[in-house]
């Protein structure tokens, strides 16, 4: 049985305008034990002044490992969001994610499909999916690295859809990373959906959905970037916690909302819960 622990996505800070390292303090100081920072590849002005949380790729994978012990929290994994559907973006792009994330110790590499191309079909897409994460399985192997697949974007929208994407490549190193908030804006009941793919979970983000939002977008979208506070929205968060605690590996749920205030409700409405 699982046991489940509380993290936080770094894009709480991204309207703060503050470094990587600063996030991870914050977070620490909010008392989350878990950060899932984002990576990317190549140089960002708003990164490389200190305006932005996002790390590259091009920079010592031991920076990310530093901040983490320096403010006494672990890595749920990274958020290495790419299009699986287009190869010649996702393909260096993640083997690089797994390779960094084996150094600077995350545990997990979480990705989706991705905006597709305006010229594929549904099945050149899947074939061009199946490319991408076999490319990327044979990294993530040998280095006991875990690739987190989430509801996001039009095939991955359904259970079927998903199921579809994971069931791909046949890897020990491909799991899920179940977005609640994202699930539920898709249409699909997100219970039922988690209970489905409890025993392939390798990391949950925890997103809320205002009720708001919930009216205007619900069957209309395909996932939303952040949420609302955990416990301020339509997602029963007690019966998550029940279903991901017969999980067969432990879970971080990594809170994905958008400010400050509203992770420090976060994580006060699940440590109530816990």
């Amino acid at each position: 049985m699982g046991k489940i622990l509380l993290g936080i996505n770094l894009e709480f800070v991204r309207h703060d305008d503050k470094p990587f390292e600063w996030g991870v303090e914050k977070a620490a100081e909010l008392g989350y034990d878990y950060v899932e920072p984002m990576v990317h590849l190549g140089r960002e002005l708003l990164s490389e002044a200190g305006y932005f949380h996002s790390v590259s790729m091009f920079d010592d994978p031991l920076r990310i490992k530093r901040a983490c012990n320096n403010a006494g929290v672990k890595l749920s994994g990274l958020s290495a969001h790419c299009p699986l559907c287009k190869p010649e973006i996702s393909t260096e792009y993640l083997k690089q994610a797994i390779r960094f994330a084996a150094e600077c110790g995350a545990p997990v590499v979480n990705t989706d499909e991705g905006p597709k191309p305006t010229w594929t079909t549904e099945e050149e897409d899947h074939v061009l999916m199946r490319y991408v994460l076999s490319e990327a399985a044979a990294v993530a192997e040998p280095r006991e690295i875990l690739i987190g697949l989430e509801p996001h974007q039009q095939y991955s929208k359904s259970v079927a859809g998903l199921d579809r994407i994971e069931g791909l490549v046949d890897s020990p190193s491909i799991g899920i990373n179940f977005d609640t908030g994202n699930s539920y804006l898709g249409g699909e009941d997100p219970y039922e959906w988690l209970a489905h793919v409890k025993d392939r979970l390798v990391h949950l983000h925890a997103k809320d959905i205002s009720v708001e939002q919930s009216d205007a977008e619900r069957g209309k979208i395909t996932g939303t970037p952040v949420g609302c506070a955990c416990g301020e929205g339509v997602i029963d968060w007690a019966k998550v916690i029940d279903i991901c605690k017969s999980a067969p590996r432990d879970i971080v749920f990594s809170v994905e909302c958008g400010t400050i205030d509203q992770a420090e409700r976060s994580i006060q409405h699940l440590k109530s819960l816990l």
